[in-house]
Formats: C-alpha cells, structure tokens, sequence
C-alpha cells in the first residue's frame, strides 16, 4: 500500500482521468482531484473504487492548481478543453500551470497521457518513444509542444509520458469508439466504422491506467523525462475490432462507412468535421506502437482479451441488450 503518497488528477471526470484516478486509489494512493464543479464531478463518479477527493477549480488557473498540488508526488495532466473548443489558447496554458504546480509541489512527477497525432501516419508506420515527430495536423503541433514543455522542465520537474492509440472502456464518452462505432445507452442495431485500411491501435483504459500506475511506482527506474509507449490492441487488418463487437452482440450489425468525404467538406466549418478532418489520416494509414521500453519497465503490459474487453465496455454504456452473448462476470 501506499498510504503516503498523493497524487493530483486533473481531468479525473473525463474518461483517461477518470480510469488512471480509479487505478490510483485501487492501488493505494490518496487521490486529489481538480473540478469545476465538484458535486457534478462526484455524481458522474462510476467507477469500482472509492471517488477521489474532489477539490473546486480549474486547469486555466495558476493559483487553484497549485493550491490543489500541494503535498502530491505526482500530478496526471488528463484535462482537455471541454468539447474541444479553444484548443489552441488554453492547451499550453494548462500545461504551464501544472508544470509550475509540480515544481511548487517540490518537484513532483507529471504524468501525461500521450497521442499518435504526433507523428505523421503517410510516413510513420511503428512509432518508438525516440521516432522523430513532425506532425502535420494543427492539433499533433500542439502535442508536440507540450511534450517539449516537459522535456524543458525535467531538470526541476520530471515527467513520464505515456502514449497510446484510440480508447475504449467504460468511461470513454469521448472517443472514436463512442462518437462513431456504437452510441451509448442504445443497444447496438449498426455500427459505423471510421476504419477505411489495415492496422489501427486501440487502447483500453483499465489496461492503459494499471500500466500507468505501474510505471509511476516503479519510480526509481524513470528517468526525469521518460516516454513510454502503449501498445494495446493492434487491429491488424482493419476488421478485427467490428468482428469483436459482432462476437460479443451474437450478431453481425450492419456496418456503414463512416462519411470521411462529409467532414473534409465540411472542415471550412470549424468544429467536429475539421477535427474529424484533421485525423482521418490516422484511420487510412497504419501506425503501431512499439512499447519495449515499457516491457523493459514492466516486463509484461497489461492485457485484457479483446473480447471481455469491448464487452465490459459496452456493458458499461449500456449498449447490449437481451440478445448479446456477453455477461459480466
């Protein structure tokens, strides 16, 4: 157990956060965790372990960050823009603020969940921790710098960088998995598909947080800037996730494609299609993740068969009906 360390989690009402908060607390840790609105943020609580203590704030503020930081050892930097918006003059900001709160803290380890929008798909094909990254897409720009606002600050802040491809679990309301395959609180009649080629990763966030919290407590074999990749579930040919649902429901939805050419022509826009838009690359190319430095740290990644997988998630949103075949155990 780990009664004396303390972890701060902002974003634990999203799904990343949420998960890696839960895996936390299950572990041992005292968890504080930045909201808004704490009373929303506790009645959304839904996961198998005890809610995190919930603390009145918001990312974009320096002061209430910190403040929150005090004490902890490790701060996860799971908070996006809410819907996405204002992604461009608020994303740094918050990594600024908790950087600055880790090294107020007294130099705690910042953890944050990394993407495969880093890389550019028509080049990069398996992304190791130390593959170059030139993205092109606006919002992989913005990943790159946050990365390199950690790597800056490792001398007085040491960091740990986790990526992994696509999430899915319980939890996961804003996902590929969510926004396009199935949609929660609806039994699944179709699914569609946002596949349009071979080899797509996927990550499910109970098995991406334990790895998370694995790593953070194998402490003493980080270095103060550490990447690590997940490699999760690598969807080979492009149908191996659709056939997974399909075993789970005990029945073939009908698949549609989903409409690629509608949100490149209507990315003028702004909003869903052109950050739709922007990642539809990320679908038509392959890219696998090369997670051996995170075997070299764990020795095995957690695992979950991909079939109990995609059904405790759809369990979770409350997407199977009497038909399906899964039932939790």
């Amino acid at each position: 157990m780990n009664s004396e360390k303390t972890a701060l989690v902002l974003g634990a009402s999203g799904g990343v956060g949420g998960a890696i908060a839960a895996a936390l607390i299950r572990a041992g840790w005292s968890v504080k965790a930045l909201a808004r609105d704490p009373r929303k943020a506790g009645d959304g609580w839904a996961y198998a372990a005890p809610a995190p203590q919930w603390v009145q704030g918001d990312a974009m503020n320096a002061a209430q960050v910190r403040d929150a930081a005090s004490g902890a050892q490790l701060i996860v930097h799971a908070v996006n823009p809410p819907r996405y918006l204002h992604w461009e003059t608020t994303v740094l900001p918050m990594m600024a603020n908790t950087i600055a709160a880790a090294r107020a803290a007294g130099g705690a380890r910042v953890v944050l969940p990394g993407t495969i929008y880093n890389y550019d798909p028509t080049r990069v094909s398996l992304a190791a921790p130390d593959t170059p990254q030139r993205p092109t897409s606006r919002k992989g720009k913005i990943r790159v710098e946050l990365e390199r606002m950690l790597e800056r600050a490792a001398a007085e802040v040491p960091s740990l960088i986790v990526r992994a491809g696509d999430f899915y679990g319980p939890g996961a309301h804003t996902s590929w998995f969510t926004q396009a395959l199935v949609r929660p609180g609806r039994p699944v009649r179709y699914l569609l598909d946002p596949a349009t080629g071979p080899g797509h990763s996927w990550a499910y966030l109970p098995d991406l947080a334990e790895a998370i919290v694995r790593l953070v407590e194998a402490e003493d074999a980080l270095q103060p800037f550490e990447r690590v990749h997940f490699e999760g579930y690598y969807d080979r040919d492009g149908r191996g996730m659709v056939d997974a649902l399909g075993t789970v429901l005990g029945r073939r939805p009908p698949r549609w494609r989903f409409p690629w050419w509608l949100m490149r022509a209507l990315s003028p826009l702004g909003g869903f299609p052109r950050e739709a838009a922007e990642i539809g690359p990320y679908w038509r190319h392959p890219m696998r993740l090369d997670n051996r430095r995170l075997l070299e740290l764990l020795g095995a990644e957690p695992r979950t068969p991909l079939q109990a997988s995609v059904g405790e998630t759809l369990s979770a949103l409350g997407c199977l009906d009497a038909s399906s075949r899964w039932h939790a155990a």
